[in-house]
């Protein structure tokens, strides 16, 4: 088999078979959710049709999974390459803005040393770059374990980076100095007086971007936070959780350590013989900003919970205990953890009843899924299951189990 292209105008492209593989499981899913291509001879029974038809839309939903991994492993291939263009043209854009101002204030030592420590910045970075191409490029220290963008390592690399161009501009200028009074004036400003706000909103963001990554891991090993993999990283990431909702906590970190770090990135610009002078209001603003987003780490998540379990009626049915064969509805929370929506990964519920793992399956309708889903999930009760008090329990897709909860099943 020839491997898909990484171009996305390629008709052969990863892109476009992902694309394609996914338009081909809509319709097959929307024509099996109103009974069309379900075998004649499974039509007498239920429970027959509904696996049969859950068995073959598990096994789509693998093709397509399979074309988005791919799809993904092509992005990344192709994003350290479009960082690298990103960064020289950061620093091309530095270079124009240089050029307009000083053909009105002519030109300075510290606008030479902005250009040489963006150049040397944008070196170093192109040279991570390489050495980091097959996991996002320059983006690889920001991309977390779950292969998303993480939004406290991102904030923290923001103030690395703009602290090493602080610094650099001071070297250089440094290094360019014409006499000893320029240079004690230019050691001056690395003066802890002067620079103390940079250096504490420096070392908070990264201290809170460690703590973030040992909270995860922690709550994750505890089973009390559900973490799925994604297919690759992407922008809203720094603004959404694992199932790309809006969260108010990322929003407000991003948004408030952006505007400090442009407002530091101006004061540089002012005065680039010092380190940026960060007032101690808009550091505490940002300290307020990263409390926030901490505590939002820890209230997040939560385990799977099963709250009962009925057994479930069709149209008709007499009301009568739960035997083997009936369906049952087991209702609770969170058994479809974030990011995990995608039919492949729903297909991975398991039901036990007992000592007998039932796997969730998948029941469509137009436009989706009836179960599973986070709040129900829908399963038969096996022969194999004895008669007697059983306990029902739900491993979700991230592998996390519920809590037990006893039923009685009769003959």
């Amino acid at each position: 088999m020839q491997p898909p292209c990484q171009c996305d105008s390629c008709p052969h492209s990863a892109r476009e078979g992902y694309r394609k593989a996914l338009a081909a499981f809509v319709q097959r899913r929307d024509e099996l959710a109103t009974g069309q291509g379900v075998p004649v001879g499974l039509a007498h029974s239920a429970g027959a049709s509904r696996q049969w038809v859950s068995d073959e839309l598990t096994e789509a939903a693998r093709a397509v999974a399979d074309r988005s991994r791919e799809e993904g492993e092509a992005w990344v291939a192709r994003l350290w390459r479009r960082t690298l263009v990103a960064v020289w043209a950061a620093v091309g854009v530095l270079l124009l803005v240089q050029l307009l101002f000083a053909l009105a204030g002519g030109w300075s030592t510290g606008r030479t040393a902005g250009l040489v420590a963006a150049f040397v910045s944008a070196s170093l970075l192109s040279a991570a770059a390489w050495l980091h191409r097959a996991r996002g490029g320059v983006l690889a220290p920001v991309i977390g374990e779950d292969n998303r963008l993480s939004t406290s390592r991102t904030v923290a690399a923001g103030w690395v980076l703009l602290s090493v161009f602080a610094v650099l501009v001071l070297a250089v200028e440094l290094a360019a100095a014409a006499g000893p009074e320029q240079r004690r004036a230019l050691l001056a400003g690395l003066d802890l007086s002067r620079g103390a706000g940079v250096v504490t909103v420096l070392a908070l963001t990264c201290a809170v971007a460690v703590v973030v990554r040992r909270t995860v891991a922690v709550r994750v090993q505890g089973r009390r936070l559900q973490k799925v993999r994604a297919d690759r990283p992407r922008a809203a990431d720094l603004l959404t959780d694992d199932a790309g909702r809006g969260a108010f906590s990322d929003v407000q970190y991003v948004l408030i350590s952006a505007v400090a770090v442009v407002f530091a990135a101006v004061r540089l610009a002012r005065q680039p013989d010092q380190l940026p002078d960060l007032p101690w209001g808009l550091a505490l603003l940002v300290v307020v900003s990263a409390a926030t987003y901490l505590a939002g780490k820890y209230a997040e998540g939560g385990r799977p919970v099963v709250l009962s379990v009925v057994r479930a009626r069709e149209m008709g049915d007499l009301h009568s205990p739960i035997r083997t064969g009936d369906d049952i509805e087991v209702r609770g929370a969170g058994f479809v953890p974030p990011g995990a929506t995608a039919p492949d990964r729903l297909a991975r519920m398991v039901v036990r009843i007992g000592a007998v793992h039932v796997h969730a399956p998948l029941i469509p309708v137009p436009g989706g899924f009836s179960s599973p889903s986070d709040t129900a999930v829908t399963v038969p009760v096996p022969v194999e299951v004895e008669p007697g008090r059983v306990e029902v329990q739900v491993v979700t897709a991230a592998g996390v189990e519920t809590n037990r909860y006893p039923i009685d099943v009769v003959e």
